[in-house]
């Protein structure tokens, strides 16, 4: 997305990537969302009515994160499909699994934009009748149409994700951004490893996949009834206010503040002090001064900033085919360990794999290097490793071997998610950050879907899964050697230049992510409108 090449959260809470996603199915918090940077001067903060009201609310949310997360059933998707429904592995790999990514990027955009416009609530309550839907269409369903419809449902539950992982930000003030967005991530990875562990427990003890459909269905059940309980939030982030509106209100209040203005005052007041009485605005004119049609102006400026394109880049590709690696991986373990003769371990798989994704992430704050200079090696360097492991489990047939390349696979590239969201958030406005990542996320989704219709898809190639796994290789390996030639020359050039300036050239002191975001900042927009900060 997630270049320079040389130049996919809500950095801090960034400790967050790893996941869980059974059979291409991703939990919802699979993907990063940026923390919101803001000033920590807001009124709200101070009154203790309102805190106590969002602190009851952000419970609640957290709660419900977790709940939504247990679905025991989830790591045995494709298990429960090739034995108990009786498909063949090539209708599950080329007919069944490639209809996720295209229901994904059909609904992408849609939802990305409700999310905002009907505030949250009702995106996360179609989430969940999404999953209930799913566990529905699992347990009663037969026929290849309806997998086909789970698959879909499945793609709706992705891109309604989103929602949750901005929601919480609209019902707290500005200065609580970074402690309730480690509240919300630490609920959803608490939701995923115990539904993981929940499931390979069922699974130990011989619980028929059809009951563990079951149990799914009843905690997603109570998810939604959670979910029509949320609060409704009363702001949200590009519909409900207008684009020079708000860069106004910023200067007029500004320049009101030196000279005591009421807030009757800086009501009707202009950027340049001034009294005027409001005019009525157009439809059209609302439309066209709005924040979400300013940002996507501003997405121009984006792609001038060497490091935003290096890590957006990173965000499209690289996590393309981690998402494809995580939608086809069972149906390579169950080709090397057929669940019909051995005992499963996919939920202890992705209950390790969560944790050490956890670990990695956390790990990721604390690396300090100069990431200007250092960014294109270090992502040459592990896009390289993760290559290596994607074609050992294409080769293995050993499945503990597929099983632990799994596990570091997915460690490595949740080492890499934290920092990428820091990169790009740390450099834009809220707003443009998240219309930056959902950008990034879409062509990602783009990408994939072109890959699935090719390789995966019958009416493409129709290849199996281990052959697509040598071509998920051959793709690392081309990403690994465009970031390392853009290392190279990046940093030969930085060297020839230090050494024609003398060594004058000041020294950049190495940043830790964890510092860097404790206390975030937001610089004011450039002078045309620009919401890339300096």
């Amino acid at each position: 997305m997630v270049d320079s090449l040389a130049s996919g959260d809500h950095m801090k809470d960034s400790k967050e990537s790893l996941d869980k996603e059974e059979n291409g199915h991703l939990p919802d918090h699979e993907e990063a969302q940026p923390i919101p940077t803001e000033s920590k001067t807001d009124p709200e903060a101070q009154n203790g009515g309102p805190l106590q009201a969002w602190k009851w609310s952000v419970m609640f949310l957290c709660i419900y994160g977790f709940m939504v997360q247990l679905k025991p059933g989830e790591p045995f998707i494709t298990p429960y499909l090739l034995s108990t429904k009786n498909f063949t592995s090539e209708q599950v790999t080329n007919e069944i699994t490639p209809v996720l990514s295209y229901s994904y990027m059909v609904v992408l955009v849609p939802v990305f934009l409700l999310t905002d416009f009907m505030r949250y609530k009702p995106v996360l309550v179609l989430q969940s009748l999404s999953h209930v839907a799913i566990w529905l269409l699992l347990y009663l369903g037969s026929s290849l149409l309806e997998m086909q419809a789970m698959e879909f449902f499945y793609g709706i539950t992705m891109a309604a994700r989103v929602a949750y992982s901005s929601y919480i930000f609209s019902l707290v003030p500005p200065s609580e951004y970074q402690l309730v967005a480690g509240y919300s991530r630490s609920s959803v990875l608490m939701g995923v490893f115990v539904s993981s562990v929940l499931g390979q427990l069922c699974v130990w003890q011989d619980v028929p996949y059809t009951t563990l459909c079951l149990i799914s269905l009843g905690f997603v059940t109570f998810g939604l009834l959670l979910s029509g309980c949320l609060p409704w939030p009363q702001r949200s982030m590009f519909f409900n206010k207008t684009w020079r509106a708000e860069e106004g209100k910023k200067r007029a209040a500004a320049a009101a503040a030196a000279n005591g203005a009421t807030q009757s005052e800086l009501a009707k007041m202009r950027p340049d002090g001034t009294q005027v009485e409001p005019a009525p605005q157009s439809p059209s004119s609302s439309w066209k001064n709005s924040v979400f049609v300013g940002m996507l102006k501003e997405l121009r400026n984006v792609v001038r900033v060497p490091n935003l394109r290096l890590w957006s880049l990173w965000w499209v590709f690289n996590s393309t085919g981690y998402y494809l690696v995580l939608f086809y991986v069972h149906i390579l373990w169950n080709q090397l360990a057929p669940s019909t003769e051995n005992k499963v371990y996919n939920g202890l798989v992705e209950a390790a794999s969560t944790l050490l994704g956890a670990i990695t992430s956390f790990a990721a704050g604390y690396l300090k290097i100069r990431w200007n200079l250092w960014s294109e090696l270090v992502i040459g360097v592990i896009t390289a490793i993760m290559a290596a492991f994607l074609l050992l489990m294409g080769s293995t047939e050993n499945i503990w071997v597929c099983y632990l390349a799994y596990i570091v696979f997915r460690g490595l590239h949740q080492f890499l998610v934290p920092i990428g969201i820091y990169q790009i958030a740390s450099s834009l406005t809220k707003e443009l950050c998240a219309l930056v990542f959902g950008v990034n996320t879409f062509l990602g989704t783009i990408l994939k879907s072109i890959i699935v219709f090719v390789i995966a898809d019958k009416r493409g190639l129709s290849l199996p899964v281990d052959s697509q796994f040598f071509v998920y290789f051959a793709l690392f390996v081309l990403l690994a050697v465009v970031y390392l030639v853009c290392a190279a020359w990046v940093i030969t050039r930085h060297y020839r230049s230090e050494r024609k300036e003398g060594g004058a050239e000041t020294e950049v002191p190495p940043t830790a992510l964890s510092q860097a975001v404790s206390e975030p900042t937001e610089t004011e927009p450039l002078s045309n409108g620009s919401g890339v900060k300096n």
